[in-house]
């Protein structure tokens, strides 16, 4: 057996008729590849990962209907895949055969600012052949994001980011761009995710909370978020509830995260 490597624009098959043109086949290995590929190749036979409709997928109203695989090696044997799009997913197996026959995988990169979103956005957008989609979902995100603030930093509000897993965000995180572009300073000076300590957040409680991933009810129920201590703490001082689409991967739908914080301003 050996992958398929078509054009960008469509592939040709020639039949004892003539040629004819069919869709670009695309499979998806993660959630996060889902909402890449549907925004910019809704024509493209697409083959989603299993969670392409989940709750926490910004594009699952997009996802029905749609072919839903594992990402396996034995799925992409079956589908015969043009082009493949991973964000994390794929089992070892699979990498090392796409890697193997040379077949284009696009690469989501784990971005930490908006640039790196315009980045990934153009790589999978070039990868695909739709380079015009691609830049009219920047320019959609460029215009979804808040105005700049004119404010010094020292001037502007601190918020503090918490998960209902009981995880925040410091530097170097694309929630701090996203408080950033809301017009806020991260409370949370040290870089990269890490574990709340509830102790110390009860000594020193930030002024304002930025929550994310509490609209799954069903998901981190017994997480540290959660703990009734942390819940009266924040009490009265939640700049705003993210939703969990709009976290869960490094997309253009950060803006639209952005633009619920300014609106807690």
């Amino acid at each position: 057996m050996r992958f398929a490597i078509g054009a960008l624009a469509g592939v040709i098959l020639v039949a004892a008729g003539g040629a004819e043109a069919r869709p670009l086949r695309v499979l998806s290995l993660d959630q996060c590849a889902d909402q890449y590929v549907l925004a910019l190749a809704p024509d493209a036979d697409l083959a989603l990962s299993p969670r392409a409709d989940d709750p926490d997928a910004w594009m699952k109203a997009a996802a029905a209907g749609r072919r839903r695989v594992r990402p396996t090696l034995e799925a992409a044997i079956a589908f015969q895949p043009d082009v493949v799009v991973r964000y994390w997913g794929g089992e070892p197996r699979l990498l090392a055969r796409l890697d193997a026959e040379g077949v284009r995988v696009l690469a989501i990169e784990d971005a930490t600012d908006f640039e790196g979103v315009r980045a990934d956005i153009r790589t999978v957008s070039n990868g695909l052949g739709e380079a015009d989609r691609g830049e009219a979902l920047i320019s959609r995100m460029n215009a979804t994001l808040p105005d700049r603030p004119a404010r010094e930093a020292a001037a502007r509000p601190r918020a503090q980011y918490l998960t209902a897993g009981g995880f925040t965000a410091g530097k170097g995180t694309l929630v701090d761009a996203i408080l950033s572009a809301a017009g806020f300073v991260n409370a949370v000076e040290a870089p990269f995710f890490m574990p709340v300590s509830i102790e110390r957040m009860v000594l020193s409680p930030p002024r304002r909370f930025v929550l994310g991933f509490f609209d799954q009810a069903r998901g981190d129920w017994r997480g540290a978020g959660r703990h009734p201590v942390l819940q009266r703490l924040a009490r009265g001082r939640v700049a705003a509830r993210l939703p969990a689409a709009a976290l869960t991967c490094p997309g253009w739908f950060a803006a639209d995260a952005a633009a619920m914080l300014k609106d807690g301003l």
